[in-house]
């Protein structure tokens, strides 16, 4: 079988599983488990098999045309090259882990059927995404995963909190798909052409007239499909579906399409100086406002959720800086270890009954009950936070060190402006990220205080998948050797530089989260459960929707809100309650934008009774009326009619005998 037709076939598996789990869901129920896990598996051995073809070296080309549109081609076509054959691997590897690890998660979730067959879906999308050589297909499978986000955010859909995330997620990409689409659109009237080797082709025979322009709309997708500032705001709340969605979306699918189709087209940008200044701000701002929000964040996933926004900001960084090895290797890295991170999420919150940091706090003994989950989950944390040799180190120094290139005027592959700003937030970042790790492993963990509920061991089919995960978590980062091979062979070993900064700062943060942790336990073990949702200093808190719907009990009897003697609290200060609400960017834009569509919808509405509805009240009275008059004539009286029949006549006979006259 060729190359091309193993390519094929990746995406289509997925999508074949989809389809007949969504037609045999209902009537053939033991059909729903092997058709969510093997169309994956599947797909992932031919993925693994089409990136051993591929070898890093001559990209893979295939096309035909679907149709003649009269004027720019739409065609069928595959591209892969090295960042391609390994973005799929990590796609097929993190959906085959949460198709396993869903099966013992949503056991008893009457809605299982159509929630494998969505995932599988949002799979499919994905691989299309990453192998498509045409714009236009690229563009089929980015909003199949919005329509897909959208179901599966809102799985617990019974909760409030479930349907405005879905709704929140469906739109927010929206408004920067609309702009995004205009890019599209205008790249592929420079270029004669939706084929990406055929854009790329004018954009390096400098056939691009407004580069900046096109490259702005382009990153306003990307920045709602990959949650950069300012577009971020929806992926902390689509925490509210189920965890396994959670780690597809943030490790595999969604949020990686934007990096890697910058990543794709990269000279695009490259093209417009302006526009690589623009994403590194993006990512800065990305990197640094999420890094002090997850730290002041109670819920776990969000915390993750925040975690994930920054280390997005870290690849768009990359790119912002010209290396696209070094996006796309953290990427690798960041897919493998985030995926563990909210799997063992999922785990902890089903052995606790909550995701409340500040109530595990308080729960001695829980590392006990999740062994799998503590060991693994500590691992991700750790290579989240850039401890050597884990592989996030190695990624992030990457990405670091591109950026010290380009600051420090050895390469001119993008402003330098840019380089300085990705050092400068990255570096910030790196204490922020390790804090942050610190403060959920200790609050997590290594709690005092009530003996953690014990319900038993979990199911098989999720501590696996944690061990399975925390291979490439640790060990990941040494492939940085032979990886250039398979990008732009540019040199992705660690600078003593960075690497000695970077790491000297995460530490900093580790001990300085320790020392504070330390400091605030005796205070939050002289607060009572009870009085803690009471505390006049507290935030409001958030308790997760799956909690609810998977009738896990909550620990203790209260809605639980973070706990003022929290690290967190004491590290950020008075910026604590600002940073806990996303720095109240949900309200900025509700009132730049909820209110006034609110308030002409309701001019809308006024104008529509008030003014529409007159006219048309208007013009309904008038035969009323005479309708009205005409029916008092009709008495039924026949004496009537004759008098009537008679005058008429009269009348008749003397305007006869007038004109007569007059004539």
């Amino acid at each position: 079988m060729t190359t091309t037709t193993l390519a094929v076939l990746v995406p289509l598996l997925p999508f074949l599983g989809a389809a007949a789990g969504l037609l045999l869901g209902r009537t053939s129920p033991g059909f729903v488990r092997p058709l969510a896990v093997l169309p994956p598996l599947a797909s992932l051995v031919l993925a693994v098999t089409v990136a051993v073809r591929q070898g890093g070296g001559q990209a893979i080309d295939a096309h035909t045309e679907l149709t003649p549109t009269g004027s720019v081609p739409i065609e069928l076509a595959l591209h892969i090259d090295g960042f391609a054959a390994l973005v799929a691997v990590l796609v097929g590897v993190v959906a085959t882990c949460v198709q396993i690890y869903s099966t013992g998660y949503l056991r008893d979730d009457p809605r299982y059927p159509s929630y494998a067959a969505l995932v599988s879906l949002f799979t499919s999308a994905m691989l299309l995404v990453v192998y498509s050589g045409d714009l236009m297909v690229l563009l089929v499978g980015w909003e199949i995963m919005g329509i897909c986000s959208y179901f599966l955010v809102g799985h617990y859909w019974e909760t409030p909190e479930a349907r405005a995330a879905s709704l929140k997620a469906f739109l927010v990409t929206k408004l920067g798909d609309v702009p995004f689409l205009i890019g599209l659109f205008a790249l592929a009237t420079d270029a004669g052409s939706f084929r990406i080797t055929s854009v790329l082709g004018t954009v390096a025979s400098g056939g691009l007239h407004h580069p900046t322009l096109v490259a702005l709309l382009l990153l306003a997708g990307v920045a709602g499909k990959s949650a950069l500032f300012p577009l971020h705001t929806w992926l902390p709340d689509a925490m509210a579906g189920p965890t396994p969605v959670s780690a597809l979306i943030h490790a595999a699918t969604m949020v990686a399409a934007g990096i890697y189709f910058v990543a794709r087209l990269l000279p695009v940008f490259q093209a417009s100086s302006a526009a690589m200044v623009v994403l590194a701000v993006m990512a800065g701002v990305t990197m640094a406002g999420s890094g002090l929000a997850a730290l002041a964040q109670d819920d776990i996933k969000r915390v993750l959720a925040y975690s994930t926004i920054g280390q997005l900001g870290y690849m768009a960084g990359a790119l912002a800086v010209g290396d696209r090895g070094a996006a796309v290797f953290h990427l690798l890295a960041h897919g493998a270890f985030k995926a563990l991170l909210f799997l063992a999420a999922g785990v902890v919150i089903h052995a606790s009954g909550t995701n409340s940091l500040a109530v595990m706090s308080r729960m001695k003994g829980l590392r006990n009950r999740v062994p799998d989950a503590y060991w693994t989950m500590t691992v991700a944390l750790l290579a989240l936070a850039a401890i050597p040799p884990f592989s996030g180190f190695f990624s992030k120094e990457a990405v670091l060190g591109a950026a010290e290139h380009v600051a420090t005027g050895h390469t001119e592959h993008a402003p330098g402006a840019a380089g300085w700003i990705v050092l400068t937030t990255g570096m910030v970042t790196a204490v922020l990220t390790a804090a942050y790790a610190t403060r959920l492993w200790l609050l997590a963990f290594h709690g005092q205080g009530t003996e953690a509920p014990d319900h038993g061991r979990q199911p098989v089919t999720m501590t696996a998948v944690l061990w399975v995960l925390a291979v490439p978590s640790l060990a990941f980062g040494l492939t940085y050797g032979p990886l250039p091979d398979w990008f732009d062979g540019r040199d992705l070993t660690p600078v003593l530089t960075t690497s000695v900064l970077g790491t000297g700062l995460a530490l900093v943060g580790v001990v300085i989260t320790y020392g504070a942790w330390r400091h605030t336990t005796a205070m939050a073990l002289r607060v009572p459960l009870g009085a803690v949702a009471a505390h006049p200093d507290a935030d409001a808190g958030l308790v997760e929707a799956e909690a609810i719907a998977s009738h896990e009990p909550a620990f203790g009897d209260v809605a639980y809100v973070p706990d003022p003697a929290d690290p967190g609290r004491l590290l950020l200060g008075p910026l604590h309650r600002h940073a806990a609400v996303g720095f109240h960017l949900d309200a900025v834009y509700h009132a730049l934008f909820v209110r006034p569509v609110q308030a002409g919808a309701q001019l809308v509405r006024f104008l529509d009774r008030e003014v529409v509805d007159t006219y048309v009240r208007g013009a309904g009275a008038l035969p009323r009326w005479l309708g009205a008059a005409v029916r008092r004539a009709q008495t039924g009286n026949v004496q009537t009619y004759v008098s009537a029949l008679l005058a008429g006549t009269v009348v008749l006979v003397v305007a006869a005998v007038l004109v007569a006259t007059g004539a």
